[in-house]
């Protein structure tokens, strides 16, 4: 309702076209009168836009010139997903595109990141979970199954949430059932389908089920939110790329006095890995999605203290980073 060309076939490259004869300055109004009547009539009220476009200022207070909503939803993200697992091999993820498409975003206009919606899981598309493991999430998803697709599935499904997590805004948002990787779509009962009920619900019952591995991505959902609750992370500024390193597939980056370390790549784990941190110190791991509670080979001792060191002039640290694991390092 933002523009009388609902947005098809712009691309939003200038700001003209934001503020151009094609805006809806009734729409715009009308959006602003009525953030400033929720406002007065609930203070505690947050207000969330769905905008594709990125309209500057939408999450700005009026006073500024602003249309007034207190977040936005980052919906490039989910699709950037989506796409990738689609089109893309493991081994070409780019990570420079990565970064730059979960820290895509004006400072100070707050985002809701989310890794997966209703779009992506509704019927016609699958979840990511889905995505990732195909039939197997179906036949192989039993705690001491070894499949390799599943192993893939379930490192990538923890790593996807925790750097869209920890980059992708200043509100965070889960899908129902992405949190314990839902191997099903959403379908609600219409003409096409009979009218049937059947995919018209969530099984949480997988997640509770001792049994299958399901719930080790519950675990790590709890663990990831838990952490980023203490920490004050979205609270945060953005984040402060430190490495990135496309022969290894090593993406290192610091928000909130946290040390971030993915490593994406397919089968190369590095010892001795080296990099440069803002603050000299001491630091552990407070959070690694190859610990075994969360379904991980359990390669890195999360006991271990980790101190820095002088390199180059600059302050450094040495880790074991491990194929297709995210490691959250504090200082101590």
């Amino acid at each position: 309702m933002l523009y009388h060309h609902h947005g098809e076939g712009v691309a939003f490259s200038t700001y003209a076209q934001y503020f151009g004869p094609e805006a809806d300055e009734d729409a715009i109004l009308y959006l602003q009168l009525a953030s400033t009547l929720v406002q007065e009539l609930k203070r505690g009220a947050l207000l969330i836009a769905e905008d594709m476009s990125g309209l500057p200022g939408l999450c700005r207070p009026i006073s500024e010139g602003g249309v007034g909503f207190n977040y936005r939803l980052g919906m490039g993200i989910p699709d950037y997903w989506i796409k990738l697992l689609k089109h893309r091999r493991d081994e070409d993820w780019n990570l420079g595109e990565l970064w730059y498409t979960l820290t895509n975003r004006r400072v100070g206009e707050k985002t809701v990141a989310y890794a997966e919606s209703h779009d992506q899981a509704l019927v016609g598309d699958k979840t990511l979970a889905h995505w990732l493991m195909d039939a197997a999430i179906y036949s192989h998803m039993s705690k001491n199954d070894p499949d390799p697709v599943v192993a893939r599935g379930m490192a990538l499904h923890k790593m996807i949430r925790l750097i869209t997590l920890a980059l992708g805004g200043e509100a965070y948002l889960t899908f129902i059932g992405n949190e314990f990787g839902h191997p099903e779509w959403v379908d609600f009962p219409r003409q096409g389908n009979d009218w049937s009920y059947h995919y018209a619900r969530r099984q949480w019952s997988l997640a509770d089920n001792p049994d299958l591995k399901y719930q080790y991505l519950l675990a790590f959902d709890k663990a990831m939110i838990g952490m980023a609750r203490s920490r004050r992370l979205l609270a945060a500024g953005h984040a402060q790329l430190l490495n990135n390193d496309p022969e290894n597939q090593v993406l290192i980056f610091e928000r909130g006095g946290l040390i971030f370390v993915f490593n994406f790549h397919v089968e190369r784990s590095v010892p001795d890995y080296r990099f440069f941190v803002p603050n000299p110190g001491r630091y552990r791991v407070i959070l690694s999605s190859d610990s075994p509670q969360f379904d991980g080979f359990n390669r890195v001792d999360d006991a271990l203290i980790y101190e820095t060191f002088r390199e180059d002039d600059v302050d450094k640290l040495s880790l074991y980073v491990t194929s297709r694991t995210a490691l959250v390092l504090a200082r101590v």
